[in-house]
């Protein structure tokens, strides 16, 4: 059997055993160690869950996720009462700022606003995607924060990846300038690939990221 029927097989196997995925109508394909996910799922949440799934299946080096979310009827919810929904467990949560806003189209979630962090941009699309009748999330929530030295951005990042246990410092290249970073070089996982960009969006005064790492096994 080839590498990429056996890489489809695993990842066909890890959709089927991750329990909060229903993978019945998600079909896999492989190429190269280049995954795409075809099909349906009920919810948002699903649809990234699977992404997370195939990314954990050692040897996929990249997931194109081209699932449609398709509701059931009792979860398909007026734009009005969706987007009611979503402010509302936005402003519950403590890390989303009070300067996020939300506008929905045809169950399709925008978000809008500033934010001084990454994060909190990141934890609003999270709780907006749990909402049940969210279709997708566009986030436009801009980040309003003081542009830093460039130099002590990337001091800054260097040192918080050589902190980190999951993280193989040397492999991965730190370039900054005007709030930007780019992350080149290779890392042995997609769980060290996301620990990297976690770690520069953590740096203060980040607005952007330009991921150019290579999953290599």
């Amino acid at each position: 059997m080839s590498f990429d029927t056996d890489l489809t097989a695993d990842v066909s196997e890890e959709l089927f055993w991750d329990p909060k995925l229903d993978s019945t109508a998600i079909a896999v394909s492989a190429d190269d160690g280049k995954i795409t996910l075809r099909g349906t799922v009920g919810s948002l949440r699903e649809k990234r869950e699977a992404k997370k799934a195939a990314e954990r299946v050692f040897g996929v080096i990249s997931v194109d996720t081209q699932l449609q979310v398709k509701l059931m009827n009792d979860d398909k919810r007026a734009d009005a009462d969706l987007r009611g929904d979503v402010l509302q467990a936005l402003m519950l949560d403590s890390l989303v700022p009070k300067t996020v806003d939300a506008k929905v189209e045809d169950g399709f979630v925008t978000l809008t606003g500033t934010a001084n962090w990454q994060y909190q941009r990141d934890e609003a699309d999270f709780v907006a995607s749990n909402i049940v009748g969210a279709l997708d999330i566009y986030d436009e929530i801009e980040l309003d924060f003081p542009t830093p030295d460039g130099g002590d951005v990337q001091e800054s990042i260097k040192k918080a990846f050589k902190r980190n246990a999951a993280l193989d410092a040397d492999d991965v290249h730190v370039s900054t300038g005007n709030g930007s970073v780019t992350l080149k070089g290779t890392v042995s996982s997609w769980a060290e690939h996301d620990e990297a960009i976690d770690a520069a969006w953590a740096a203060p005064g980040v607005n952007k990221v330009h991921d150019k790492l290579l999953v290599a096994y």
